[in-house]
């Protein structure tokens, strides 16, 4: 019962550490950028989109698709970003803990 002790406390230390974690993932922000940085759009690191950059020169009515697409292409540059970010801080956060396919944490 000893060893069950050790990982409940193992556990409880493990909870605390991702409780920080995901303190400091709403005070992170990432930028993704598309169009050679033309277009930045800045997440948060819950993947929140927190602003959109457009630079003056994209502004054309008659090219509208192409600023629609150089949007979405910065918001998944963005996503990607962060998605790595979480990925190396859940890494840290369980010491390199092998976890199965499709396990994601925070649960």
């Amino acid at each position: 019962m000893k060893n069950l002790g050790q990982m409940m406390k193992q556990a409880q230390q493990m909870q605390a550490r991702m409780a920080e974690m995901q303190a400091q993932l709403d005070q992170l922000e990432m930028t993704g950028a598309a169009g050679g940085g033309m277009v930045q759009v800045t997440l948060s690191g819950k993947g929140e989109m927190r602003r959109v950059k457009i630079d003056k020169s994209l502004v054309d009515p008659n090219e509208v698709e192409v600023l629609e697409d150089l949007i979405v292409a910065a918001f998944n540059d963005g996503r990607a970003k962060v998605e790595a970010h979480v990925q190396e801080e859940m890494a840290k956060l369980t010491g390199g803990l092998n976890l199965p396919g499709g396990f994601k944490l925070p649960f």
